[in-house]
């Protein structure tokens, strides 16, 4: 299948028209000598990098771009780039009127910027991919921190994306594990997707559904041949990065892409940000969280029954607004806001689980076991004792109990959450 043909418009049989107006995708091998040629009719164009993409093929980017090249923007940061307030500011300030044209050379971050400053400043970009590291090339949402919060804005998909194989295939191996990691993680949060449109009638779309699906089932077992660093495979593993994208794009939100396996990275991130520790890079703090909620899962499916739904379910503010200030810092005004906002605490969701159990049961027992998973991981070089001994497990259990609370998605962590109070025994971890 050519990815091109998923560009544009398509009716669906859920009734909605989808739509990704992304004008390109150009993957392969030499695909970086297109973009002279893709650049034809922009003039003045800002190019966005920091010191280490820039380094993997910012001068020839620049010599293609020519006269065209209005300024350079090379972040100097020594650590993690983090997408904020900040980092906006730096790219702004060398937007002018003339400016036609933004291109990102990077991944994740850059990638961010680029899309959240572009939409706000009415301007096209472009993005040239540096590993595949992330699903994030192709969809609308970018992936903020903003006031010390995650939050992920709706922006605007690039207007063409160069992904360049033999690049990709000499990125470090850390960020290829992290695109694959990411890749794994879509049977959480497709999981979580189905049971929210089961449990609240969420919006659910079964082409978008398994567009994504199938696309995972495609690169899963090619762990191995990434490690290998094989440009087929990473090829493969690209597509299916910039597929999700799509249908992310195709959802309006990140919803194919993105529940409970994202929501305990994202807390991970954050109490990293706030108390200055040390964090696994994003696709890899998902691929480790993903095993974590499918232990849930299956810790839910050895112990939920009719009789998990006879006492109310409560809730203590106080204790809850006290873990949240110890947890999130900065950040807990933040937290408390959305989740008051919200009241999902306040809601009885008891009756709705009693009612529709053996639905429950089916879907969640739909995902590959965790010693699955676990295999998926290791092959990719991942080790969960590495996750374990980085994090530990209190901080394990705070995201499980209140990753949630930086979202307003519901997902297994909220099912959990409603119930683990009934069982006898608690969480794995």
């Amino acid at each position: 299948m050519d990815i091109n043909t998923l560009l544009g418009s398509h009716k669906c049989s859920c009734g909605r028209t989808h739509v990704c107006n992304i004008k390109k995708i150009v993957i392969g091998d030499g695909a970086i000598n297109k973009i002279s040629s893709l650049t034809d009719g922009y003039r003045n164009i800002i190019l966005v990098a920091d010191k280490n993409t820039y380094s993997v093929c910012g001068d020839e980017v620049s010599a293609q771009l020519g006269i065209k090249l209005q300024n350079k923007l090379i972040y100097q940061c020594d650590g993690i780039l983090i997408p904020n307030e900040n980092a906006v500011n730096q790219l702004k300030s060398l937007i002018v009127g003339e400016t036609d044209l933004i291109i990102g050379i990077g991944s994740g971050v850059i990638q961010d910027i680029c899309k959240y400053v572009s939409f706000n400043a009415h301007l096209p970009y472009y993005i040239v991919a540096t590993a595949p590291s992330m699903d994030g090339y192709a969809s609308k949402g970018a992936a903020m921190i903003m006031n010390n919060m995650k939050i992920t804005y709706n922006a605007q998909v690039p207007q063409v994306i160069i992904a360049d194989t033999k690049i990709l295939s000499q990125a470090p191996m850390e960020m290829i594990q992290s695109g694959y990691g990411d890749i794994i993680g879509k049977f959480s949060c497709l999981n979580d997707w189905k049971l929210s449109a089961l449990i609240n009638n969420e919006y659910f779309c079964a082409e978008i559904y398994d567009l994504t699906y199938n696309t995972v089932l495609k690169t899963k077992p090619l762990a191995k041949k990434l490690k290998s660093r094989d440009k087929n495979a990473i090829k493969t593993l690209t597509e299916a990065l910039i597929v999700v994208g799509i249908a992310m794009a195709y959802a309006e939100n990140s919803r194919p892409a993105s529940g409970s396996e994202h929501h305990l990275s994202h807390f991970f991130e954050i109490a990293g940000i706030l108390n200055n520790e040390p964090y696994f890079s994003h696709g890899i703090d998902v691929a480790y969280s993903a095993l974590c909620t499918q232990k849930i899962r299956e810790f839910l499916l050895s112990n939920i029954s009719e009789n998990s739904f006879n006492t109310k379910s409560t809730f203590n503010y106080v204790t809850w607004v006290t873990d949240i200030k110890r947890i999130y810092t900065n950040a807990a005004n933040g937290v408390i806001s959305l989740q008051n906002e919200l009241g999902w605490y306040n809601k009885n969701r008891l009756p709705v689980y009693k009612d529709k159990i053996n639905e429950i049961k089916v879907i969640l027992g739909e995902c590959p076991t965790s010693d699955e998973i676990a295999e998926l991981l290791t092959e990719i070089g991942l080790d969960i004792n590495d996750f374990y001994n980085l994090y530990g497990k209190r901080k394990i259990e705070d995201a499980v109990k209140y990753g949630k609370d930086l979202k307003d998605r519901y997902s297994v962590l909220w099912l959990y959450y409603d119930l683990h109070k009934f069982f006898k025994e608690d969480i794995f971890v």
